[in-house]
């Protein structure tokens, strides 16, 4: 189960852990990822997505259906 978010494609990032005596180690930053089921009227269905949290607001603002059209035509979906 990949940590890539379905509409957007935001994904765990790499960087440092660095301690006080500056000893630096790797570590993953994760997006803040959410499983939702959305129904889309004109379709009569629900679907499920693995959303982050800034595409649910998007989508709380939107609407899902314009928020699909629009993460379509921009090509992440």
């Amino acid at each position: 189960m990949s940590k890539v978010c379905d509409l957007t494609g935001k994904k765990a990032l790499k960087g440092n852990h660095v301690s006080h005596s500056n000893i630096k180690t790797k570590r993953r930053f994760y997006p803040n990822l959410h499983t939702k089921r959305f129904y889309i009227p004109e379709e009569d269905r629900w679907i499920t997505l693995k959303v982050s949290t800034s595409a649910l607001r998007t989508i709380n603002k939107k609407g899902i259906s314009a928020c699909l059209k629009e993460f379509e035509k921009n090509g992440t979906i």
